[in-house]
């Protein structure tokens, strides 16, 4: 497998979970990574901050650059990227990982917190994929990696907070488009999805507490995920909507998935938006909704 020893990552959200794994894993192969996110501060229910995330991915073997980014601001946006290609020369990889989360029906959802899910999540992908652009096309196998569900248009994955699914169907739809508009220039665009509910703040603050935790994996699994991606020719491997333990069984070999898991005397608990369709890899047991009360 080739090495990402050298390559430039910009990535979103990674103060913490998904984005800071993703970040960790490409720098212990070397890579340089941009963090670009908005926690400067860390406070009791979110740990971690643009720059003990960047010690962690230079600890990891990597070097790093802590940026503070609101992804909602165009102009933050271009300083952030500006930044990064003075410091590295250039953006490999482009990760689409920060997102915001409000999980209310439409009577209780205010028209800000809707707001703020259509900027950081529709908007925010679309701003920082056409910022990344002009460097992308002068990279060797670019990337961009956008966190994000198939677009399995069930009427399940909207009822009851309708503002949050299309503010995060929003961002695969950036990649549906994106993914056929850059192809002429050799810009693999590509979405990225957990099978079940992984060990984030969300999900401990939002979704679910301890338990719900105690039933996910780590983000280390979608890390890995990512980082398989990011070794495939991105001329050809573009366009794609990816279960991250299906994508490391089919493409990568993996088998062995117990080491992802918190608390392997639970069940896994599944996320949203995963289609029906796509079935876990063998022995890979995902709990029943009525086990999650």
């Amino acid at each position: 497998m080739a090495s990402l020893k050298g390559k430039i990552l910009f990535v979103t959200g990674a103060s913490r979970g998904i984005g800071l794994a993703i970040a960790k894993r490409a720098a212990r192969d070397g890579a340089n990574v941009a963090i670009a996110a908005k926690s400067t501060d860390p406070t009791p229910k979110l740990e971690g901050t643009v720059y003990s995330a960047a010690q962690e991915v230079e600890a990891a073997g990597g070097a790093a650059l802590a940026i503070p980014c609101d992804i909602r601001h165009e102009d933050e946006v271009q300083r952030a990227v500006e930044q990064t290609v003075a410091r590295f020369g250039g953006i490999d990889i482009c990760v689409n990982n920060a997102s915001a989360i409000s999980l209310t029906p439409i009577d209780k959802t205010e028209l800000k917190r809707f707001d703020l899910m259509l900027a950081v999540n529709t908007r925010g992908t679309f701003l920082v994929s056409k910022i990344c652009l002009p460097y992308l096309k002068k990279a060797k196998n670019p990337h961009i990696l956008t966190l994000s569900p198939p677009l399995d248009m069930k009427p399940q994955w909207f009822s009851g907070h309708v503002a949050y699914s299309i503010a995060k169907f929003g961002m695969s739809l950036c990649v549906l488009g994106l993914s056929d508009e850059l192809k002429a220039d050799g810009i693999a665009v590509n979405a990225l999805w957990p099978r079940t509910a992984i060990a984030t703040a969300a999900v401990q603050n939002i979704l679910g507490g301890d338990k719900l935790m105690r039933m996910s994996r780590s983000p280390e699994i979608v890390a890995d995920a990512a980082y398989l991606m990011f070794q495939q020719p991105a001329k050809t491997f573009t366009g794609n909507f990816l279960i991250d333990d299906t994508f490391l069984h089919t493409m990568g070999g993996t088998t062995d998935f117990e080491k992802y898991r918190i608390d392997p005397s639970l069940p896994l608990a599944p996320d949203f938006f995963v289609p029906a369709d796509s079935k876990p890899p063998p022995g890979v047991q995902i709990a029943r909704l009525s086990e999650l009360a």
